[in-house]
């Protein structure tokens, strides 16, 4: 087991530096990096014209600036090294945990990073503990009643959720619910005079706000569970102990909880930190812009956006890093809850 550990930390090295040299090969050709938007922010508060003329590493838009300015330009956002030097100087940073400091916001990537982890936080809690707490019970139920009027109800309203984009649903909850009808609010977890209100108003307030974006990504993510559950289930239902176990004289509910419930789970608590982590760290992006809500997916889509290389970078191989070791904890679970599992 020991070795197994070692081999899998070791493996994370290549892939994380894979991952990190892909990304950092893009950003290189990618136009209107920092040094451009700066010069065509200075272009326009000078002389009120668009922007940048161009993009890629020549800098067209610095035609017409004084080089020495450009120079100070490049070097304040360290583009005055080659690209080779500046990988080299990421890696050494990013082994020391040092993710850098943002171009534009004048903060470290960590102290960005803290400031959003709350909302992420916040969303993806109750995305989980909502999925799994109505998704396990839902497919127990599909699994006892199989080809039931109820099976099939609940197996078109969980297919329907699923196939609806979150971002969609999104839209349509805030249309309808927050524009239309005005029943929730539009944006953000807290109302403005949140300072202002009592301890019970404010636990009132937030769940307020928290409504619609979770419902936009719960609905969606339970889906997935609720049918392995269920499929899970009939599957350990038809094997040879649990004819057994009611040949004994075992009732329904002792046969399902005592002997089906922990073999027919093994999919499902094997995917727990996968999916715990997940829900704080993935598929957050288009919920956190759609329904304003400041949090990690918001700051990594707007460091794309302005090119914020530092940032981009920094989430990028903290996010990697935490996914690489959330794969090799859901592995070892195998092994905690069967005990049958060998990775010899």
């Amino acid at each position: 087991m020991l070795s197994y550990i070692l081999k899998r930390l070791l493996l994370m090295v290549p892939t994380l530096f894979g991952v990190l040299l892909l990304t950092f090969v893009v950003i290189q050709f990618v136009p209107g990096g920092p040094v451009e938007q700066y010069l065509a922010e200075a272009k326009s508060s000078a002389a009120g014209s668009g922007g940048a003329e161009g993009g890629g590493l020549g800098y067209r838009g610095g035609q017409g600036v004084d080089p020495k300015k450009l120079e100070q330009i490049k070097a304040l956002y360290g583009f005055d090294k080659p690209p080779t030097e500046r990988f080299v100087q990421m890696l050494g940073q990013f082994a020391r945990f040092d993710l850098g400091r943002s171009f534009f916001q004048n903060k470290d990537v960590w102290q960005l990073m803290v400031e959003k982890l709350p909302v992420s936080i916040s969303l993806g809690l109750w995305t989980f503990f909502i999925s799994y707490g109505v998704a396990v019970p839902l497919g127990v139920a599909k699994a006892v009643r199989a080809g039931s009027r109820f099976d099939l109800v609940t197996t078109l309203l969980v297919l329907a959720g699923y196939a609806i984009p979150g971002f969609v649903l999104g839209v349509a909850l805030l249309v309808v619910f927050g524009g239309q009808l005005q029943w929730f609010p539009l944006r953000g977890l807290t109302s403005s005079n949140w300072d202002e209100l009592t301890w019970g108003a404010k636990v009132v307030d937030y769940l307020w706000h928290i409504c619609l974006p979770v419902t936009a990504m719960v609905l969606g993510s339970f889906a997935v569970t609720a049918m392995l559950t269920k499929n899970a289930f009939l599957e350990e239902i038809r094997k040879q102990y649990v004819l057994t176990a009611r040949a004994k004289g075992l009732s329904e509910r002792q046969v399902l909880y005592g002997h089906v419930f922990r073999n027919a789970l093994l999919p499902i608590i094997t995917g727990f930190p996968a999916a715990f982590i997940g829900a704080f760290f993935a598929g957050s992006l288009l919920i956190e812009t759609l329904f304003s809500l400041d949090g990690l997916g918001l700051l990594s889509y707007e460091a794309v956006i302005r090119r914020d290389y530092p940032v981009v970078l920094g989430t990028l191989y903290f996010f990697t890093l935490i996914g690489l070791l959330t794969k090799l904890i859901s592995d070892l679970c195998y092994v905690w809850v069967d005990p049958r599992v060998k990775f010899d």
